[in-house]
């Protein structure tokens, strides 16, 4: 049976006839909301517990247990046909709780955003009915029944800002069409309700305008100038007070056509409020003002934009891939390869992560920035030759191509002759990640970490700075040296809190669980907490490259290194790893012949820094199942290593000594079959 689950008002569900499901009491409710909340990932039962009683008196001696209740009903309510003693499909158990295995379609909230982001890139006809249809879904207050609770209330205020945002956007699209008439009513009402919204107040006075009435459109920015005296003590932005002389001058854009006066940035910002905002409001508007529509400048300043947008995480982080990708495809459209190498080569954001986040269009930025070295004049400068050498660089990581590591090494070079400490710093960056074409190399991984840290403090390049105690977190990892990693992790901490960059502390939560598993003694279920806490600092900060698959990974990890069988829930997605992890799946559901076939098609790890991960399990695998061809190739690709932890050079799990599994492997492979 097909489920549907509702939170765009009060949370409910229906089967896939359309029929209301019966979903108990408030509490049966609240476990439902909580999980649809963590968006398909694990949530600990000890984290339920809290979430559910929290705020009120201590919860009760037996609140586990209670919420197993609560569980085991939700699982009869939502999978009724669900034979007895089959596992749950949907409503599953892993590791120490519980997750919602709901299709990525099957709640209205994952919908809505879905719709709202893809109405971005369509044409306002279509992007109009998509936010229309996306609308309706909405039956009142996201979460209405759990408006209190803390751990709703950042998804409640996501969703609220994201449903303001397909308001405008629609309205937007009206206009654009030639709806004016049809916009004004419901911007009317949204400016009544949501009225420091100054983009809202545009859309209105602009509707108005373009019905005619003029003095309406003036008396709506009059209102709006009031109210936000009022109720924020500020005044209007620069985007009002313009649109106000252009209405009062019948300036020609304002007609209905092409012209729409958008607000100067690239994704919603919210207005200015504090001296920061004005001025980049200001600075916003006078560069829209001074510098002309259609200018190649524009492109320069807009990668400008997007690096610093990177950094920020979450939605900054994957609206600067998007918009990344389409500067390069303008600039390349000029026709001028000096333009697009410095469109490519000044998206200079550091990468910590050896997998890319999107493959296609990290191949399209190879390719751009190969055939922009090709076409660049014979007097271009060097330094724009090296960036974009250090992007393919970069952008190549893990495709084992020899082309990543020379270009590498080319724009290293070209760096160190011309003394240029930005250059270099890029560079170095690129040169990292092309030193895993062989295990057991966390040391010269070490020795460029500790040369960005010198470099980068020398010359105030905090993000590379950072970048430079993350790679020597994880070599140090690696080594075993916990203290050293240690360091590293408060020195990139202190830099983050201080230049407000988010997704360091992704990276140091991770770390501290990997060194908790690697240095003390915890109980497994403590550890697998801490992991499903930090992977929940991953959801939604951009970077699928990292995410997908990993909390299984580590978790297999926890549980080897316990002496414990693989996860056999079948609903567990392994992500990337899956071929790793299978054969060990299978050999815990008692299938050696069927693990030894899968062991036998398992491609070759990626260089990368779970590259010595990923051969330890197929090692694991392999003694299990006496198969000595992997077991030689085991031992010969992890051979190098054998001073070093298992996965730790990653920074974010291990299976310990690399040397205790050569030393499992020679023991089997001396012993006669």
């Amino acid at each position: 049976m097909e489920v549907a689950f509702g939170v765009l008002g009060p949370v409910a569900a229906w089967d896939g006839a359309g029929d209301a499901i019966v979903l108990k009491g408030p509490r049966h409710r609240a476990v439902l909301a909580r999980l649809l909340v963590a968006r398909r990932r694990v949530v600990p039962v000890g984290r339920l517990v809290e979430d559910l009683w929290a705020g009120r008196d201590e919860p009760p001696a037996d609140a586990v247990g209670a919420v197993r209740t609560f569980v085991a009903a939700l699982r009869r309510a939502l999978e009724p046909e669900r034979p007895p003693r089959t596992p749950a499909r949907l409503l599953v158990t892993e590791g120490p709780g519980y997750a919602l295995r709901a299709e990525p379609g099957a709640a209205d909230a994952w919908r809505f955003e879905r719709a709202v982001t893809a109405a971005a890139t369509l044409p306002d006809a279509h992007a109009l009915a998509r936010l229309e249809e996306a609308l309706s879904w909405w039956r009142g207050p996201a979460y209405a029944d759990f408006g209190e609770e803390t751990w709703a209330r950042a998804e409640r205020s996501r969703l609220t800002e994201l449903r303001l945002h397909a308001v405008e956007r629609r309205a937007e699209a009206q206009l654009a069409l030639g709806q004016a008439a049809e916009a004004v009513p419901d911007l009317d009402a949204h400016v009544s309700e949501h009225p420091w919204r100054e983009d809202a107040w545009r859309l209105l006075s602009l509707a108005l305008y373009r019905t005619g009435r003029q003095g309406d459109a003036l008396a709506v920015l009059r209102r709006a100038r009031t109210l936000l005296a009022e109720q924020l003590g500020a005044d209007p932005g620069p985007t009002l007070r313009r649109l106000e002389a252009d209405i009062l001058a019948h300036a020609p854009h304002l007609d209905p056509g092409p012209h729409i006066s958008h607000a100067p940035h690239l994704d919603p910002v919210s207005d200015a409020s504090g001296p920061a905002d004005r001025v980049w409001a200001q600075a916003t508007a006078a560069y829209d003002r001074t510098v002309a529509s259609g200018a190649r400048a524009r492109l320069e300043s807009t990668v400008g934009l997007l690096r610093d947008l990177a950094v920020t995480g979450g939605g900054g982080l994957e609206a600067a891939r998007r918009h990344r990708l389409a500067a390069i495809t303008a600039a390349q459209e000029l026709g001028d390869p000096e333009l697009t190498a410095r469109v490519i080569g000044a998206y200079d954001v550091p990468a910590i992560w050896t997998r890319v986040d999107d493959p296609r269009q990290a191949a399209d930025t190879v390719a751009a920035a190969e055939r922009t070295l090709a076409a660049l004049p014979p007097d271009a400068h060097l330094a724009a030759r090296a960036r974009l050498l250090a992007t393919i660089a970069l952008e190549s990581r893990g495709t084992r191509s020899a082309r990543g590591p020379q270009a590498a090494r080319q724009a290293e070079d070209i760096a160190r002759q011309l003394n240029d400490p930005a250059l270099l710093a890029f560079a170095l960056n690129g040169t990292f990640m092309q030193t895993f074409h062989r295990a057991g190399l966390s040391p010269q991984r070490d020795a460029i970490g500790a040369e960005l840290v010198t470099l980068s403090a020398r010359h105030g390049m905090v993000t590379y700075e950072v970048l430079g105690h993350l790679v020597r977190l994880q070599s140090r990892s690696a080594l075993a040296d916990f203290t050293g990693a240690d360091g590293h992790a408060a020195a990139a901490e202190r830099l983050a809190d201080r230049h407000e960059l988010p997704l360091v502390g992704v990276f140091t939560q991770w770390y501290r669980v990997l060194r908790l598993t690697a240095t003390g003694a915890p109980r497994p279920t403590e550890v697998a907490t801490a992991y499903q806490d930090a992977a929940l600092r991953l959801d939604g900060a951009g970077m699928p490259g990292l995410e997908h698959g990993l909390l299984p990974l580590a978790l297999l990890c926890l549980r080897l290194r316990n002496g414990q069988p693989a996860q056999t829930d079948e609903h567990i997605d392994w992500g990337p790893y899956e071929p790793w992890a299978r054969p060990l799946v299978l050999l815990a559901h008692d299938r050696p012949t069927d693990a030894e076939a899968a062991l036998r098609s398992i491609p070759d790890a990626p260089r990368d820094l779970l590259f010595e991960a990923l051969w330890c399990l197929a090692a694991r695998a392999a003694l299990a199942v006496d198969d000595r061809d992997t077991m030689e190739r085991a031992r010969a690709e992890l051979t190098p290593a054998a001073a070093e932890l298992a996965g730790a050079g990653s920074g974010l799990l291990t299976l310990g000594p690399v040397a205790r599994y050569l030393d499992d492997l020679a023991v089997a492979l001396r012993s006669p079959r």
